[in-house]
């Protein structure tokens, strides 16, 4: 008989004797089922390995050529400022990162989608007490119904769709939370038996409990590195999905970027700040409150039922009193961080479109010495900022102590009574039989009425009440925790509301300029030549220039009305009739190419204009010349990018011809090739922005393109072969311009500011009679003036000598003699 040690042996060998006989019948029958022999299965195996071998080194080679590929065409991209465009409408673009070239696809927003979105954001429900979707002033940032609306119409930005990115990271975010939750039980429970072990001075498990300890610490490590890492990742997508958005809004064809700053004034000159700052301060804060929401909500939950088990419903009754006496007491004397956040973010875009004038204007305010003037005006600006933050802070003092102390030190010593309840009050203790019997000395009948045989020793009665008294002490210190991290979160939540308000009026005023939704307040009626009493038409698809009865009105931001320059202006512009625009300074010379070009609206009558900008369309010239950020090749093709430029099968033999034409041949040798990036704003001269201008003009080859003084640094006979050179590529131009010497290359003149009222014009074409007339009338008027002089001079000597008397009565005159001199006015009198 075989002894214990040898049975389990021979059971193993018996078995393993077994299936080994198996095995083998098993491969007899396939060797005698296979037709082909063994040589031919080994030379079938080589053959198949082999070509396994070829066909993996010829995909890996493939991924590596393509790879290189993109590698190559991302630096050659990067260098060259440029990116490929897809059919579905979707940009690659390439950006550095560690010595080499990481592609980014950026989607772009689709038109249907701002469609469905336009009513969350400009018809929001009326309990909201909004209208057009910006909030009134009336409106507190808080917690109201107005930010519960605005919250969800940007997560509807944030997470489009529930298939999307940012539901795997939320959800993702939301197991490690209750993975969190969990661990956290189990160290209180791990807690109590390693302090109870440690008591009654069990090594063995005192030391298996450490190394439990340890294990557990790895992996809540794990777990606390990973919420915080998933919560910035949430972050970056929402900024992400929100910039995107913004910047498709933003830079609509609509120009909205335009109109944002010179017609609407709902967000003003901070938009900058809105974009940058307050957009990334709402995304931090949105994410942070989903982890600071989500994981003390599931703590409090699963701590109290936790705790109900172990200390008794009474407890458990007095703990959700504590909660909702707290939450009442620091909701009633919470200050409104809303308010003051939204404040301080307006104050800090006020502070920062300072500083972005200053460098905006370095050049003027240099030459005019502003630098004093410009230094008390920055200390002004960033003395309120600082006397607001100063407020904050002064205000957080006090609520910080009331927090503190009733969160961390009013909830503790309310802990120690709760988790002692076990232990002086036995009876109305917890539901497990365990905990009642540590509690009572028995392990059978509460209160040892009727013990059980089994009667535990004092040191175990001992042990367990202080195992079950520190896991309720670690649970409530826990609940504690995530009670304190919900009620700080009232203070988060209201932050939030006023980074929520902001950004929700940036979106909901780029929604509104967008889709031209100007309407008067409540129960007034709309300015006159205000944005809401817009009611003409801009049509594009015509062949030239038309205006009919349209008025010249300078506007004035929303909802204030403008100041009408010219009643009813009409004129067309056919192709081949150039056409200069003249007249004295304000007269609305430059509000014509505006309105032209959809700046400013038409508010009657009829602007007709062509469709496309390019060949088949229109171009402007504004008086500043523009140097974009990038290379050589793009301050020539601007607006046009290399890959535009690719697209449209245009070569860099073309540019050079055509800065040869503009006269600026030279910079492409001076500034070292095409590729070369600078800030070419600071580099090239006046004269040389104006014809790189020209040079854009006769790249894109327009039918038709205004001028607006785009010539003014230019000497007279450039700008007289750059006039030519684009007449003869078919450009009709439109110049405006007050230089009498550029009549020879239009055909038609338009004068503004004539008569008394400065809003009268006259159209006339150059060379006829009755522009002639118009020439030899102004210089008969100007004779006029001229002969009259001598009379002006004569009144002007009787006028200085009346006022050298001053009468004091009927037939007594004072004469006066007034002396000036660096210390005052000395009067002399006769008696």
């Amino acid at each position: 008989m075989a002894t214990p040690r040898q049975a389990p042996a021979d059971r193993f060998s018996q078995l393993f004797d077994h299936f080994y006989e198996r095995l083998v019948g098993r491969l007899d029958r396939l060797e005698r089922r296979n037709p082909l022999s063994k040589r031919t299965t080994q030379l079938v195996a080589t053959l198949a390995l082999s070509l396994t071998i070829i066909t993996s080194g010829y995909g890996g080679y493939r991924v590596y050529r393509r790879r290189k590929t993109e590698r190559d065409q991302g630096r050659r991209l990067i260098r060259r400022n440029s990116g490929i465009r897809s059919k579905d409408g979707t940009r690659t673009i390439y950006v550095p990162y560690k010595n080499q070239a990481t592609k980014v696809v950026i989607h772009t927003t689709k038109q249907s989608t701002f469609d469905a979105h336009r009513r969350l954001f400009l018809s929001p429900p009326k309990e909201t007490g909004m209208e057009s979707g910006v909030p009134p002033t009336n409106i507190k940032p808080g917690l109201n119904m107005a930010f519960l609306h605005q919250f969800g119409a940007l997560m509807n930005v944030m997470i489009p769709r529930w298939r999307s990115k940012e539901t795997g990271l939320l959800t993702t975010h939301a197991v490690f939370l209750l993975l969190r939750t969990y661990l956290s039980l189990v160290v209180a429970r791990l807690d109590g038996e390693i302090v109870r072990d440690l008591v009654a001075g069990q090594g063995r498990a005192f030391v298996l409990g450490i190394a439990k300890w340890l294990s557990i610490g790895a992996v809540s490590s794990y777990t606390n590195a990973m919420i915080k890492f998933l919560q910035s990742k949430i972050s970056i997508a929402f900024r992400t999905r929100l910039t995107r958005y913004i910047h498709d809004l933003y830079l609509s064809p609509q120009l909205a970027y335009y109109k944002l700053h010179n017609l609407d004034g709902g967000v003003g000159q901070e938009a900058d700040q809105f974009i940058t700052q307050d957009l990334t301060l709402f995304c931090d804060s949105a994410a942070s409150l989903y982890s600071s929401l989500g994981k003390p909500l599931v703590d409090v939950v699963t701590f109290n039922f936790q705790l109900y088990r172990s200390i008794g419903p009474l407890a458990l009754s007095g703990l959700l009193i504590n909660y909702f006496a707290t939450a009442t007491l620091l909701r009633k004397l919470s200050p409104p961080f809303g308010k003051m956040k939204a404040v301080e973010g307006r104050k800090e875009g006020e502070f920062r479109a300072m500083h972005a004038r200053l460098i905006a204007n370095a050049e003027e305010v240099a030459f005019y010495a502003g630098g004093p003037t410009e230094h008390v005006l920055l200390d002004q600006g960033f003395r309120e900022l600082r006397k607001w933050m100063e407020d904050i802070y002064r205000i957080k003092v006090g609520y910080n102590m009331l927090e503190d102390f009733v969160l961390k030190y009013s909830w503790s010593a309310f802990g120690f009574l709760i988790t002692s309840m076990p232990v002086f009050l036995p009876t109305l203790g917890g539901l497990t039989r365990e905990a009642k019997s540590l509690a009572t000395g028995s392990s059978g009948t509460v209160g040892g009425a009727s013990p059980l045989p089994n009667v535990s020793s004092p040191n175990d009665r001992s042990g367990g009440r202080m195992k079950q008294f520190i896991t309720n002490k670690r649970l409530m210190l826990s609940l504690a925790d995530a009670g304190g991290r919900m009620m700080y979160s009232i203070k988060d939540v209201s932050e939030l509301a006023g980074y929520t308000s902001r950004v929700y009026t940036l979106i909901s005023t780029l929604h509104r300029v967008n889709a031209d939704a100007y309407y008067p307040p409540r129960g007034t009626h709309p300015e006159l030549f205000g944005l809401a009493d817009v009611q003409g038409t801009l049509h594009k698809g015509f062949d030239g220039v038309r205006l009919e009865n349209v008025p010249v009105v300078a506007p004035s931001l929303y909802p204030m009305g403008g100041e009408e320059l010219i009643d009813n202006l009409s004129f067309v512009v056919g192709p081949g009739d150039h056409l200069l625009v003249t007249g004295p300074n304000g007269a609305g010379k430059s509000a014509v190419s505006r309105i032209v070009a959809g700046l400013w609206p038409t508010y009657r009558g009829l602007t007709s204009r062509p469709r496309h900008e390019g060949q088949d369309g229109i171009m402007f010239l504004p008086q500043r010349p523009y140097l974009s950020p990038g290379t050589l090749r793009d301050q020539v093709t601007y607006p046009h990018t290399e890959m535009d430029m690719q697209e449209a099968g245009r070569r860099e033999s073309e540019l050079q011809a055509v800065l040869e034409q503009a006269k600026l041949g030279y910079l492409l040798k001076r500034e070292g090739g095409w590729d070369t990036r600078k800030m070419w704003k600071d580099v090239l001269s006046g004269g040389e922005k104006q014809r790189m201008g020209i040079a854009r003009l006769l790249y894109h080859e327009p039918r038709y393109a205004f001028i607006d003084e785009g010539t003014s640094a230019v000497s007279s006979d450039v700008e007289g072969l750059l006039y030519e050179t684009a007449k003869s590529k078919g450009i009709t131009l439109v110049t405006i311009s007050t230089r009498a010497s550029l009549k020879r290359y239009h055909s038609y003149t338009l004068t503004l500011g004539l008569g008394d009222e400065a809003n009268e014009y006259e159209f006339l074409r150059i060379g006829t009679a009755i522009e002639k007339n118009s020439v030899e009338k102004e210089l008969q008027e100007l004779h006029e003036r001229l002969s009259q002089v001598d009379e002006w001079k004569r009144r002007r000597k009787e006028i200085d000598e009346e006022l050298s008397k001053v009468w004091i009565g009927e037939d007594e005159i004072l004469e006066v003699e007034v002396a000036f001199s660096e210390g005052g006015v000395q009067q002399g009198h006769e008696g």
